[in-house]
């Protein structure tokens, strides 16, 4: 699932009907797989309720996978052996090391997409979702914000954030520009959230005139 998605674009995607949708949506509700949120928009509203999105929750997302978290165990293990035999730096270059292979397979599509910060984060939200992140970008007041759906070591950064610090600062690179993270699966939120500030504007120079000239 791609982040917060109606029944109609879930339907028209997988090429089903509208009740065969609400059918699979309903089932999923039960088993707390999905929860709905309500739409904002612009626009007035009409009658009727208003529109809801689905999302995947926590269970969700475990579920997603077709082998759920099964070395989380291990691989937490060996972050706190990191830790204790060669201190906290060792482990945030390993953070580093792990994320330097995804930086290299996402840089040649947000390269190709120009020097705009958001049009570079449009095409890194492409790239993540193509690897499995259910990413998007969008434009708010100040700047953008890029928002990962899905984290596929959240249960492990939740101890050892170093993990998310790594993976912002590819975020960084990649766009050309300093980001905030806002919010982490790995932190209990339920999105992943950069916040990309917009350009400052710099005010042109004043040539000031004087008798002489």
């Amino acid at each position: 699932m791609r982040g917060a998605t109606t029944a109609a674009e879930l339907g028209a995607e997988l090429g089903l009907s509208p009740a065969a949708i609400r059918k699979h949506l309903d089932a999923m509700l039960a088993e707390n797989l999905v929860e709905t949120r309500e739409l904002r928009s612009d626009k007035p509203r009409g009658r009727g309720r208003p529109a809801k999105a689905f999302v995947l929750t926590a269970a969700g997302r475990e579920d997603l996978d077709n082998n759920p978290h099964h070395y989380d165990g291990i691989a937490t293990a060996a972050l706190r052996w990191i830790v204790e035999q060669h201190g906290p730096e060792a482990l945030s270059a390993f953070a580093a090391s792990q994320v330097r292979a995804l930086e290299q397979r996402l840089e040649a599509a947000v390269v190709s997409a120009g020097p705009d910060p958001m049009t570079r984060a449009e095409a890194l939200a492409e790239a993540l979702t193509a690897e499995g992140y259910a990413a998007n970008a969008t434009t708010i007041a100040s700047g953008g914000q890029l928002c990962q759906h899905h984290c596929p070591v959240a249960h492990v950064a939740a101890e050892f954030p170093q993990l998310c610090d790594a993976e912002t600062e590819v975020i960084s690179r990649l766009i050309g520009t300093h980001v905030q993270r806002l919010a982490t699966i790995a932190h209990g939120d339920g999105v992943c959230t950069t916040h990309i500030p917009a350009p400052q504007c710099v005010p042109a120079a004043i040539t000031v005139r004087t008798d002489n000239d």
